[in-house]
């Protein structure tokens, strides 16, 4: 709870790490360490990376959808899909008026979701594929 300091309600441990991990982030930055950290923690799962990666390819997908794609059984998605939400990568939008399928809500990739994924894991595939070509056989 952030009342009057962003350090309320957390031990003296808590807030000595706290302030070690925020000289690493801008003044005044969007999230903390945790935040980010939580984030990379989050696409480090296999089922989740694959879940962010095509929301980022094909865009908006209602749950149904993703299911089908990645071949995944709905509360397994559920479950990564809350994950991905709760550290803000996903988010699950709701419609006013169903779509054409009769959809209420749809999940797609956060701005942060997809720079994450993009300058992260993708970054570092795409330099395994450049030393391939420049060093391989």
């Amino acid at each position: 709870m952030q009342v009057g300091s962003r350090y309320y309600g957390m031990s003296e441990s808590e807030r000595a790490t706290r302030r070690r991990g925020d000289e690493l982030l801008p003044e005044h930055s969007i999230l903390s360490l945790e935040e980010y950290l939580a984030m990379q923690r989050s696409i480090g799962n296999e089922t989740r990376f694959r879940v962010l990666n095509a929301l980022v390819e094909e865009g908006a997908r209602s749950a149904s959808e993703l299911r089908d794609r990645l071949e995944i059984e709905s509360n397994v998605l559920h479950y990564h899909l809350d994950e991905l939400v709760d550290v803000g990568l996903v988010e699950n939008r709701k419609r006013t008026e169903p779509d054409s399928d009769g959809l209420y809500s749809y999940y797609r990739a956060t701005s942060l979701g997809e720079g994450i994924l993009e300058h992260g894991v993708r970054e570092l595939m795409r330099r395994e594929w450049d030393a391939l070509e420049e060093y391989g056989e």
